[in-house]
């Protein structure tokens, strides 16, 4: 039976004109039940985020987690992307990947802060991401740690640049990653190859305790599907507003 509460909600979609992208970025924005101007929100903000609130279903999985079991009410941003510009987007090589974490860090975020009642505070913001949507969260912490000190990855996508970025950091203590990765994620077909992403995780905590990362981590059965991060999407948020 469908809990219709759950369903209750506002969730605002708007347009970014971005110098960085030469383009306008879709984006939306859930705000929580009881949502007041005069107080403020951390935030949660979502690569694919058409993905995040359609097959993730996290603004259904934060109502539950507002009203059932007292977290504490929380923004979500969803930034969209255009599939045939991902990889370029997101992965740490690709052509476009400078350009859009300019984009995310310096015209979405002041974006949203100007608009929304979101705390302007590093300690209040969160990067979530699937797959490349996490190796492109953990970039942009990597690029902007006065801004963003906590990730979320679900199966994130951290091929060899990306390691490699991370071992030339002496200290990254001031990091704060939740990672999760699917057993069933030995031979992941990409546009790119087919890789091995459970390998490519347990190679990356090794770097990230290294570095002293403030690291939860979990690996359990699942495929590289959305059917997996989302069921799995309700743990993860309790562990950061629960």
């Amino acid at each position: 039976m469908t809990d219709a509460r759950l369903y209750k909600r506002t969730i605002v979609k708007e347009e970014i004109a971005s110098i960085h992208l030469n383009s306008t970025r879709p984006i939306r924005v859930f705000l929580p039940p009881g949502y007041n101007e005069v107080l403020s929100y951390p935030v949660i903000y979502c690569q694919d985020g058409e993905e995040f609130f359609n097959f993730g279903r996290i603004a259904t999985s934060m109502t539950a987690g507002i009203l059932d079991h007292g977290w504490e009410p929380v923004i979500i941003v969803g930034v969209d992307v255009n599939v045939k510009i991902r990889t370029s987007e997101y992965s740490p090589d690709g052509e476009n990947h400078a350009a859009y974490i300019r984009f995310f860090a310096e015209e979405m975020l002041p974006y949203i802060e100007s608009r929304y009642a979101v705390r302007a505070d590093k300690a209040e913001r969160v990067l979530a991401g699937d797959s490349l949507g996490g190796t492109v969260s953990l970039h942009l912490a990597l690029a902007y740690p006065h801004l963003f000190t906590k990730v979320i990855s679900l199966s994130g996508a951290f091929l060899e640049p990306t390691r490699e970025e991370l071992a030339a950091h002496s200290d990254l203590s001031w990091l704060e990653l939740y990672m999760l990765i699917g057993l069933d994620e030995e031979e992941v077909k990409t546009e790119r190859g087919v890789y091995n992403f459970v390998e490519a995780n347990r190679l990356t905590k090794t770097i990230l305790e290294q570095k002293n990362t403030r690291l939860y981590y979990e690996e359990k059965p699942g495929k590289h599907i959305w059917g997996f991060w989302q069921k799995e999407l309700p743990n993860t948020l309790e562990y950061f507003f629960g």
